[in-house]
């Protein structure tokens, strides 16, 4: 449903979410292990995670690292999509036409609104810190087996 680097970005602050805090960070090899994700692509997507005061944090030097904030935690997933640039894929028309509307739909219009609305809801109604917790108790994973 969205691009590799949106999967490891989500991917990513689940884990962060989960393993670090402002006293235990985690390096870049770590979570590209964690997420099967490769290292340079992670420190790209971390990048744009810690960007303009952004859902994860990042300090430099010997005991730097990643972290998120009990706060940045209750942040919706919807935010996560929304630095990733994958939030506009929920407002486009399924079948890629630019016209598309209540107006002018597509044939596939009226039976995709009900589900882009759920996905909508879904997204703007699930913290980071539901889906880090799931993970925490073994319901839900996050790596490639």
């Amino acid at each position: 449903m969205f691009s590799k680097a949106t999967e490891y970005a989500l991917r990513a602050c689940i884990y962060i979410a989960q393993k670090s805090s402002e006293e235990n960070k985690l390096g870049i090899e770590e979570i590209a292990k964690a997420i099967s994700s490769p290292k340079s692509f992670t420190a790209k997507i971390l990048q744009k995670l810690t960007a303009n005061n952004g859902i994860v944090k990042s300090v430099r030097g010997p005991s730097g690292g990643f972290y998120m904030s009990k706060k940045m935690q209750k942040r919706p997933v919807r935010d996560i999509l929304h630095i990733m640039e994958e939030d506009e894929l929920l407002g486009k028309c399924v079948l890629g036409l630019k016209k598309c509307s209540e107006h002018t739909p597509c044939p596939m219009h009226a039976e995709y609104k009900c589900i882009k609305e759920q996905l909508i809801n879904l997204f703007e109604n699930t913290s980071i810190e539901k889906l880090a917790l799931d993970a925490n108790i073994g319901n839900v994973f996050i790596k490639n087996k």
